[in-house]
């Protein structure tokens, strides 16, 4: 081999461990790497995100904030407070009684 061969042939990498995509060429296992990542990343996570962030509200959470406005702007315009103190009604509870409750530590 003289010096101008051995200088034309491209270097042996020795080191080189492969991607996984192509064990016997080091340049199209790095193509086919670099491609693929950046397909996968720009695929799901850039497309995948702006889908995401503008996918309908499949929890209604818009909807319940709408109408809990309507429910409270409807409230004030006949003047009755935002929440009924009596939501539940009072006779239909049972509460224990005071001896039942003598020994309990009450945390406030």
């Amino acid at each position: 081999m003289t010096a101008s061969a051995a200088s034309d042939s491209p270097p042996e990498d020795k080191n080189w461990v492969s991607y996984g995509f192509d064990y016997n060429s080091k340049e199209e296992d790095t193509n086919v790497h670099h491609a693929s990542f950046f397909f996968s990343v720009t695929l799901c996570l850039v497309f995948g995100g702006f889908a995401w962030a503008y996918a309908p509200d499949t929890h209604l959470r818009d909807w319940a904030q709408r109408e809990a406005f309507l429910e409270l702007h409807r409230r004030e315009k006949a003047g009755l407070p935002p929440i009924d103190p009596n939501y539940v009604n009072p006779n239909t509870i049972q509460l224990p009684s005071e001896e039942e409750l003598s020994d309990v530590e009450i945390i406030i």
